[in-house]
C-alpha cells in the first residue's frame, strides 16, 4: 500500500478488508457515527465503494468530508472526516 497508514492522532484506522461482506456497512456506519467533530477514519478497502459513499453523504450530509488517499486496482485508502456536527 502506498498511502501513509500510519494516521495522525485525530485519525482512527478502519481496515474493512478484515471485516465479513455482509457486516461491513454496518460496521463503517457504526464507526462514522462514533466520531466527533474534527475526527478522521482512514478507510482502506479492497475496492472502490461506491454505493457506499452515497448512502454515506445522504446519512452525514454536509458533516462527512471524503477525501481519497489512494484509489488503485485492489487498494483504496479513504479519509472521512467528521466536521461541523452540532453536539459533537
Amino acid at each position: 500500500m502506498h498511502a501513509d497508514s500510519s494516521p495522525a492522532a485525530n485519525t482512527h484506522l478502519f481496515d474493512a478488508r478484515g471485516i465479513a461482506r455482509r457486516f461491513r456497512h454496518s460496521a463503517i456506519f457504526g464507526a462514522l457515527s462514533a466520531l466527533r467533530s474534527g475526527e478522521t477514519m482512514r478507510f482502506i478497502n479492497d475496492h472502490d465503494p461506491q454505493p457506499l459513499l452515497a448512502q454515506l453523504r445522504e446519512r452525514f450530509g454536509e458533516y462527512l468530508t471524503i477525501d481519497y488517499r489512494e484509489r488503485g486496482a485492489g487498494a483504496v485508502v479513504i479519509d472521512f472526516g467528521i466536521v461541523g456536527l452540532p453536539g459533537a
